[in-house]
């Protein structure tokens, strides 16, 4: 399994935007990744080194239109803070 393949992409919402200037960067990851595997898989595809990695499952939320309700997909979440002598992802600069 590849780097690219734990992480599934960069969770751009307001809240996480916040974390930006602390180094704080969110990522839905694969269900089955762990702290180890997300923490490999950041500092191999942006080049940093992580800190600490904290993970939590994000349940899918119930959404009608109309008299038609269905779900949303639950995801796996993971908060990667990065050490204060690491660079910033590159990625993240021109969103903040």
């Amino acid at each position: 399994m590849t780097p690219y393949d734990i992480i599934v992409k960069p969770i751009r919402s307001e809240k996480s935007y916040a974390g930006i200037a602390n180094k704080r960067y969110s990522f839905k990851v694969l269900p089955s990744a762990t702290k180890t595997q997300v923490k490999a898989a950041i500092e191999k595809i942006f080049g940093v080194k992580v800190a600490k990695v904290n993970t939590l499952n994000v349940r899918g939320k119930i959404k009608r239109m109309g008299k038609t309700s269905g779900k949303t997909s639950a995801y796996k979440k993971a908060i990667v803070t990065l050490t204060a002598d690491s660079k910033a992802i590159e990625f993240f600069e021109s969103l903040a």
